[in-house]
C-alpha cells in the first residue's frame, strides 16, 4: 500500500475476506489516517464497477481489494468493461501461497488467470508469500502496475491485476502494521515515483483529411482520461473552425453544445445528409449507439479517419477507415492547422436549418402532459434539470434515446454511460461511483439493468451527494421491442426476450433505506424532480412506460421527421 500511495492511489474499494486480512487492515489504517479515502462493498461485483465509476469520474486508477477464490471471478465484468472504455481501475486480490495450490486446499483456484484476457498487465507476489518479497521488490510492483494502468508502453489506460499470495499468519497485530503508516506519513508525497503524464503516439504516419474539402466530424463516446478531456475539447473546436464541417456527436463525446456547426438531431435527418461530392469523415473514438449511422457511413466513399485517445484495438467495425492512436490533440498539431475559420458550404448550412426545424418540430410532438412516453421522457428531462447536472445512461433504450430524442439540452451537460461492453451488470454501482466524485447525478436506468444491479443501493450515503435514480419501468426488456425479434417469435417474446419480473421497486429501495415516489403521468415530472434533487443520498422516481406503445410511438415519430421542411 505504501508504494501505491506515494504514486497516487487516493480511493480503494474493500471487500471482505480473510486471506485479504493484512491489506484491509492497512487500507483501514491509512484511511483513519486521512491518506485514503475507503468505500466497503459486501459484492465483489458491485465493488469493482463502484471503484470504475470512482476512477471514471476522477481520472485516475481506484483500487479494488478482494480475497481470494470466486471473489475474483465476480470482478470481470468490471475489468471488462474498464478495458473496453480505457479508464484505469487497479484490482487488488489475495491469494493461497504456492504451497497450498494444486492440491485440494480450500478457496484455492487459478485465479492469477481470470483476468488476464482483459487486462494491461497482470503481476504477481512472490509464490512463497509477500513475506518473502524485499520492500524495494514490493514497491517495484507497486509502481508498474500504476503505470500500467494509467497508460504505459504506448497503451491505454485500463485495468491492471496484482494477485498477491499471502501465507499464515494472515491476521497480524495491529502493531506490527504500524511501522508502516508511520512510514506512509514521514515520506515526502512525490518522492518514490513520480508518474510522468504518459505521451501515447503511433508509428505510423499520420493520416491526412483536407479541411479545404467537404467533410464531417463523428464523435463517439469519449474514452480518454478525465484530465485530457480540456485539450481534447480544444483539438474539436480547431478542427471545425478552420474546415466549417458539421460536427455529429454522441452526448457521450463529452464536447461543448455551442461548437460550431454542431447538429443536434442528427440522427433523425442522416437520409438527408447528402453531398455532391464524397465527404471526409473524421472519426473521434467509437461510433455511437446508431445503426443508422452505420449504413450512412457505408454509403459514403469519402476517406475516413478514425482518431482515438491511446486505444491501438482496431475500433471501426466497417472497416472503412485509417485508424491513429495518438490521440486528437496530436493529429491536430501534425495537420498544420490554417486557424483561419472557414465558413459553411451551402449543404452544411441546410443541414443545421433542417436541424433548427426539427426541434421546433419535437417541442410539438413530445409534450409535456399526459401519460409518460420514452421519448418525451427524454426530451423534457434535458430541459427540466438544472444547468450542469451529470447524466447517466444505461447501456440500453436510455443511451439511445438521449441520442435521439434530448436535442440541444441534453447535450449541454456531461453524459456517461458504460458502453465499452455495453453490459447492464453494473449499471447502479457505477452510477454511485460516479455521483461519490462529481456530486450530485442522474442515473436514467430501466428496470432489468437496475434489477440486476440491486446490490448497488448499498453504496448510498444517507449524508452524501444525492443520485436521482429515474427508472423506467416498462415492464421487461424495452430494447427487444425495438428489435424486429417479436415477428419472429411472438408467442415466446415476453417468456425469452423481454422477461417482465414482479418485483416492487420502490419497496426493494425503501429496503435499502432509499426513497422512493412514482411518477404517473408526465405533467408530475418536475416537482418530482424537484422534491428528489432537494434530498440526501440516493433516491428513486419510477415512471411506468408502455414498451409496446413506446416502440410504436418511435417508428411514427422517425417517418414523420422526414417530411419535416428546413427553415429558411
Amino acid at each position: 500500500m505504501q508504494g501505491l500511495i506515494e504514486l497516487g492511489l487516493r480511493r480503494l474499494v474493500l471487500c471482505p475476506g480473510s486471506r485479504s486480512g493484512s491489506l484491509a487492515t492497512a487500507a483501514g489504517l491509512l484511511a483513519s489516517s486521512g491518506q485514503l479515502q475507503l468505500n466497503t462493498a459486501i459484492d465483489e461485483r458491485s465493488a469493482a464497477f463502484l471503484a470504475l465509476g470512482l476512477a471514471t469520474a476522477g481520472g485516475s486508477a481506484v483500487a479494488v481489494v478482494t480475497t481470494s477464490g470466486t471473489a475474483v471471478a465476480n470482478l470481470l465484468p468490471a475489468v471488462i468493461e474498464a478495458d473496453r472504455s480505457c479508464q484505469p481501475l487497479l484490482v487488488i486480490t489475495a491469494d493461497r501461497p504456492i504451497r497450498l495450490k494444486a492440491c485440494g486446499a480450500n478457496q484455492t483456484v487459478n485465479q492469477e488467470d481470470f483476468l488476464r484476457p482483459a487486462c494491461r498487465w497482470c503481476g504477481n507476489g512472490a509464490p512463497e508469500g509477500l513475506h518473502a518479497m524485499a520492500s524495494p521488490a514490493v514497491l517495484e510492483l507497486a509502481a508498474l502496475a500504476w503505470s500500467q494502468a494509467h497508460g504505459a508502453d504506448q497503451a491505454a489506460a485500463g485495468p491492471v491485476h496484482l494477485n498477491l499470495p499471502v501465507e499464515e499468519p494472515i491476521h497480524a497485530p495491529l502493531q506490527e502494521h504500524q511501522p508502516l503508516l508511520d512510514a506512509v506519513l514521514a515520506s515526502d508525497e512525490a518522492s518514490l515515483f513520480p508518474l510522468q503524464p504518459s505521451t501515447i503516439q503511433s508509428n505510423r504516419d499520420v493520416p491526412r483529411l483536407d479541411p479545404s474539402r467537404p467533410g464531417v466530424v463523428i464523435a463517439g463516446p469519449w474514452r480518454g482520461l478525465a484530465q485530457d478531456l480540456s485539450a481534447h475539447q480544444q483539438a474539436v473546436r480547431s478542427w471545425l473552425v478552420c474546415s466549417g464541417w458539421p460536427l455529429l456527436a454522441d452526448p457521450l463525446s463529452a464536447l461543448p453544445v455551442e461548437l460550431p456547426g454542431r447538429l443536434h438531431h442528427w440522427d433523425l435527418q442522416l437520409e438527408q445528409l447528402i453531398s455532391p461530392e464524397p465527404l471526409q469523415v473524421l472519426r473521434l473514438g467509437p461510433l455511437p449507439a446508431s445503426r443508422r449511422l452505420e449504413v450512412w457511413l457505408q454509403r459514403n466513399a469519402g476517406d475516413q479517419v478514425l482518431i482515438t485517445e491511446g486505444e491501438p484495438r482496431y475500433l471501426d467495425p466497417l472497416g472503412l477507415a485509417t485508424q491513429w492512436s495518438g490521440g486528437l490533440a496530436a493529429w491536430c498539431c501534425a495537420q498544420s492547422l490554417d486557424q483561419a475559420s472557414r465558413p459553411l458550404s451551402a449543404d452544411h448550412s441546410a443541414w443545421l436549418r433542417r436541424d433548427q426545424a426539427l426541434g421546433l418540430w419535437l417541442e410539438e410532438q413530445l409534450v409535456s402532459e399526459g401519460p409518460v412516453s420514452e421519448p418525451a421522457l427524454a426530451f423534457q428531462l434535458a430541459d427540466l434539470l438544472p444547468p450542469g447536472l451529470p447524466v447517466m445512461l444505461a447501456a440500453s433504450s436510455p443511451v439511445r434515446d438521449w441520442l435521439t430524442w434530448s436535442g440541444r439540452s441534453g447535450s449541454d451537460r456531461r453524459c456517461f454511460s458504460f458502453r465499452g461492453a455495453s453490459g447492464i451488470d453494473g449499471t447502479l454501482s457505477l452510477a454511485m461511483g460516479l455521483a461519490l466524485e462529481t456530486g450530485p447525478m442522474l442515473l436514467v436506468t430501466g428496470d432489468l439493468a437496475l434489477l440486476h444491479d440491486s446490490n448497488g443501493w448499498l453504496h448510498g450515503q444517507s449524508d452524501g451527494p444525492p443520485l436521482v435514480v429515474l427508472l423506467i419501468d416498462n415492464g421487461g426488456g424495452g430494447i427487444f421491442q425495438q428489435l424486429p425479434i417479436e415477428q419472429a417469435s411472438p408467442k415466446r417474446f415476453d417468456a425469452l426476450f423481454a422477461m417482465p419480473q414482479r418485483v416492487n421497486p420502490i419497496a426493494l429501495a425503501a429496503a435499502h433505506g432509499v426513497p422512493g415516489r412514482s411518477i404517473a403521468v408526465i405533467d408530475d415530472l418536475p416537482e418530482a424532480l424537484s422534491w428528489a434533487l432537494a434530498q440526501q443520498g440516493p433516491v428513486l422516481l419510477r415512471v411506468c412506460t408502455d414498451r409496446h406503445a413506446d416502440a410504436a410511438f418511435r417508428r411514427k415519430l422517425r417517418s414523420a421527421a422526414q417530411n419535416v421542411e428546413p427553415g429558411v
